[in-house]
């Protein structure tokens, strides 16, 4: 994890990449447990009667594809992590950017859908505990 900061407006101008990124992992998510229900469900069929014919080169296919699409996923979130961002849940595509406001490490918080980052919470609240960004938040800068 990177000890990076970030201003309120330098995680507003990250935030295209951000969600271009942060999509391309839930696609490859989804891909992903589409194959694997695909597997099971045949795998279900298979031992229901007690055997079939299995056509293997679609199967192997799938299976293909959702190894791309893994390994697809797991760039764009190395990617993310690599910028200095936090990938809380991606699921509802849950990102924080850690930001240093009056000494304290406190996280901007922005979901997937929100035109801007609006809120934060402390390190230790989660997206339960988030607050609407005040003024010492949004005036806040970099001391380095």
């Amino acid at each position: 994890m990177s000890d990076r900061t970030f201003t309120l407006d330098e995680a507003h101008s990250l935030l295209p990449v951000l969600e271009s990124l942060l999509r391309t992992a839930i696609a490859g998510k989804k891909v992903m447990e589409e194959v694997e229900a695909e597997l099971q469900a045949l795998s279900h069929r298979i031992f229901l009667n007690g055997g079939t014919f299995v056509d293997v080169v679609p199967l192997a296919r799938r299976k293909a594809e959702r190894v791309k699409a893994e390994q697809r996923a797991k760039d764009a979130l190395a990617e993310i992590d690599s910028i200095g961002v936090q990938v809380k849940d991606i699921d509802i595509g849950l990102l924080d950017f850690p930001c240093e406001v009056e000494g304290q490490i406190i996280l901007l918080c922005w979901r997937t859908g929100e035109k801007s980052i609006t809120h934060w919470h402390g390190t230790q609240e989660g997206f339960a505990g988030r607050k609407p960004i005040d003024e010492r938040i949004a005036r806040a800068r970099k001391i380095n």
